[in-house]
């Protein structure tokens, strides 16, 4: 379980494919990872392999790359972290689940003001769970609803701290991001499809 606040942002160092899966390795600020520990990566909930000073591994199997775009991910990318949360932490975003519903692609950005607005193409399934000024996690950032200015838009407005203790600031136009949605929501879906 995480709450969708960025605790640090990553660099993947390596890449590579073994019986594990895809096998990333991730440079970082953490120095007390444990064997086993979760950690939500561009909010995708992957289990630590192995780690040292400020680095760890991780891997992703078949059915993780089928839902993410982990796959496509190369050296160099930077990627959003963040812990699994521990009893007795703030909950100072939502209840984030690490379980990527999909994923969008970003179709506009532009400037309002002192935000940064982001309209995102949803794949089919995920717009019914969206309620305007209602918590989604995108790429792991636990945000809020700004509009549903379209039958399959999710809008975002990102302000100046998101922008700089995440990877939003490099977000172009065509990008593809991973969404999370609120799990409050999946559930009273599930309740009124039964």
């Amino acid at each position: 379980m995480f709450t969708g606040l960025i605790e640090a942002v990553g660099t993947i160092t390596d890449v590579v494919t073994s019986d594990a899966g895809l096998e990333l390795r991730v440079a970082c600020s953490y120095t007390d990872l444990s064997p086993g520990e979760s950690i939500a990566v561009n909010g995708a909930c992957l289990t630590v392999r192995d780690f040292g000073a400020e680095w760890f591994s991780v891997a992703a199997v078949t059915t993780t790359l089928g839902r993410t775009t982990i796959g496509e991910w190369s050296v160099g990318r930077r990627v959003n972290l963040e812990r699994a949360l521990k009893v007795g932490d703030r909950l100072g975003g939502h209840f984030v689940q690490g379980h990527v519903d999909g994923v969008a692609t970003v179709e506009s950005l532009y400037r309002q003001g002192d935000a940064l607005v982001v309209d995102l193409a949803l794949p089919p399934g995920l717009a019914e769970l969206m309620v305007q000024h209602g918590s989604v996690a995108v790429d792991g950032v636990s945000l809020t609803v700004n509009d549903l200015p379209a039958a399959m838009t999710l809008q975002l407005s990102l302000i100046e701290y998101t922008l700089r203790h995440t990877t939003f600031s490099a977000l172009a136009v065509g990008d593809r991001v991973h969404v999370e949605a609120d799990m409050l929501g999946k559930y009273v879906q599930r309740l009124l499809n039964s």
